[in-house]
């Protein structure tokens, strides 16, 4: 009630400053513009603010502009993470850790967190080893049978030639014993030495089909611990989080597994160390929490809008994330809104989300309140415009001082018929051209000096009665 009073007061001086002014200049000026004035009564929306009340009161002018206003719904949001944001980092093999970063350091996708000297490593290390060495020695038995082999099909091929030879040469004497007789002898050794090379054809044949026997065995061998060195590499790959050419990799001479003394587990995406489960040098199980980090610019705003919005909401729409306190442009943040699948009917509202397009950190963090300004329709051509703060409320009525372009001494109170508001600039409809000033400072006491709603001042009496300055009580 005080302030009340006070606001009342400022109004008085504010009409006397303003009356004695003008009592000060009037004389012969007085008579010259009455009669330059227009005969009639005086316009009441007019308010008389000479230099001295303008320094007074700080007033300040601002001009009209012709801006693109947009419409905006305005709905109060908090920042949140994003499900992908969170990053846990477990052992994947029971053993020591040896951190290597601290709680808040950031970190880079790539970035060494800690290193783990387990035991389940060794082992996996030594059945690798074994696979290996298998692998190794089959490939040499294969290598072996090779020119075996050919060595084989070699004496196989020779013997039959022998074999053509010999057959050749019995039927030649067959046909002399037959025609001269006295071939007796030779045609039984030939054929004798024929029997022997057909026995050694087959022998040899048996052979060589044993070499290519055993040579195929030798491949399906081969061809199976290299799956199974594969899918050891690969399972080892994915328990450690790490390239599986990294593992099978040539480095300095020996393959990438051998050279790996203690698991090292990098960093996956770029991050904050938000908190740090085991001590440097603690003992842990396979899968055992160790560390967890957050990527901050991973974020949305999560809103809840009247279901009677509904109709001026739609997926895509642009908005601005404004944080709480802060009315700079510095803070705001675009981004776009995405509806969620589904409302509340118990009230009658409905998720609203709002994904930045790039995340300022240094004004939206995760857990901040903030609110989204989401556009909802935009003026279709450039408006006449003014700063919002340029109107304040007078009772029912929303009002703004146009200064009179006629007489810089004076403002005109004008009602305001308004469109578009986007909470800064807001759109005038009618009652003022390109080119006019507004009361931009100052505009509070105007409203108290030319309000016709406002209560009279008046005092309250020991008996709680309230009675108006210039009332006649007892």
């Amino acid at each position: 009630m005080n302030r009340y009073y006070e606001l009342r007061s400022l109004s008085a001086l504010l009409s006397g400053v303003v009356l004695c002014l003008c009592m000060t200049g009037c004389g012969s000026e007085e008579t010259s513009q009455k009669d330059d004035e227009p005969q009639g009564e005086t316009p009441t929306n007019r308010i008389d603010i000479p230099p001295a009340v303008r320094k007074n009161l700080g007033i300040e002018f601002t001009t009209v502009e012709r801006r693109h206003v947009t419409s905006t719904l305005r709905l109060p949001a908090q920042v949140e993470l994003l499900p992908s944001a969170t990053q846990h980092y477990r052992a994947p093999l029971a053993g020591r850790v040896s951190l290597r970063v601290e709680p808040l350091q950031k970190v880079k996708a790539g970035d060494l967190l800690y290193t783990l000297d387990s035991h389940e490593w060794r082992d996996l290390q030594r059945e690798l080893g074994s696979v290996t060495n298998t692998l190794t020695v089959t490939e040499a038995q294969l290598d072996a049978m090779r020119p075996l082999s050919a060595a084989c099909a070699e004496h196989e091929r020779s013997l039959v030639e022998a074999h053509k030879i010999t057959a050749s040469y019995v039927g030649i004497l067959q046909r002399a014993e037959q025609q001269v007789g006295g071939q007796g002898e030779k045609l039984a050794k030939a054929q004798i030495e024929q029997a022997k090379l057909s026995a050694q054809i087959a022998e040899a044949s048996e052979k060589h089909t044993a070499t290519l026997t055993r040579t195929k065995e030798l491949t399906a061998q081969l061809t199976s611990q290299r799956e199974q060195l594969d899918l050891l590499l690969s399972g080892a790959a994915a328990t450690l989080n790490i390239d599986k050419a990294k593992l099978a990799g040539i480095e300095s001479g020996k393959v990438g597994w051998r050279t790996m003394a203690v698991v090292s587990v990098r960093a996956t995406q770029t991050g904050v160390v938000d908190k740090v489960e085991v001590a440097n040098g603690d003992l842990v199980d396979r899968h055992g929490a160790v560390l967890r980090t957050l990527d901050p610019s991973k974020i949305r705003c999560h809103a809840r809008a009247l279901q009677s919005d509904l109709g001026d909401l739609r997926d895509g729409l642009t908005a601005t994330i404004v944080p709480v306190g802060n009315a700079t442009t510095t803070g705001r943040v675009a981004a776009t809104i995405l509806l969620g699948p589904s409302g509340d009917a118990r009230t009658r509202t409905l998720d609203v989300f709002a994904m930045p397009s790039e995340p300022d950190l240094q004004f939206v963090r995760p857990g901040m309140a903030v609110f989204v300004e989401i556009a909802t329709s935009t003026s279709k051509s450039p408006e006449l415009a003014i700063p919002k703060s340029c109107v304040l409320p007078d009772g029912l009525d929303r009002v703004f001082f146009r200064r009179d372009p006629k007489d810089k001494n004076k403002v005109i109170r004008i009602v305001g018929d308004f469109g578009h508001d986007n909470g800064q600039w807001i759109e005038v409809l009618s009652g003022i051209k390109d080119g006019d000033e507004i009361v931009a400072a100052g505009a509070f006491e105007l409203v108290l000096a030319s309000s016709n709603q406002t209560p009279k001042g008046g005092h309250f009496h020991a008996d709680g009665t309230w009675h108006a300055d210039g009332e006649d009580h007892e």
